[in-house]
């Protein structure tokens, strides 16, 4: 059983790559690689942001039945 990867510690993963790949001491292959993974962890990021976002926006009804939450 695999654990689930935080959205912080992923966020902090990004802000590394992005410092590394800014400091421009990375050689080409290394940067394409740190690049790769960097948009693999951004895109991982948002699929975690948008579920939490879906979660957020949900209320239980009495009855135990989800409702969209709308602010007006």
């Amino acid at each position: 059983m695999s654990e689930k990867v935080k959205l912080e510690d992923e966020l902090s993963k990004l802000e590394e790559i992005i410092k590394e790949l800014e400091d421009g001491d990375l050689d080409l292959d290394s940067a394409i690689d740190k690049y790769t993974e960097a948009m693999k962890l951004a895109k991982s990021c948002q699929k975690k942001l948008d579920e939490a976002e879906e979660k957020v926006t949900k209320i239980v009804k009495e009855n135990n039945e989800l409702e969209d939450f709308n602010v007006e």
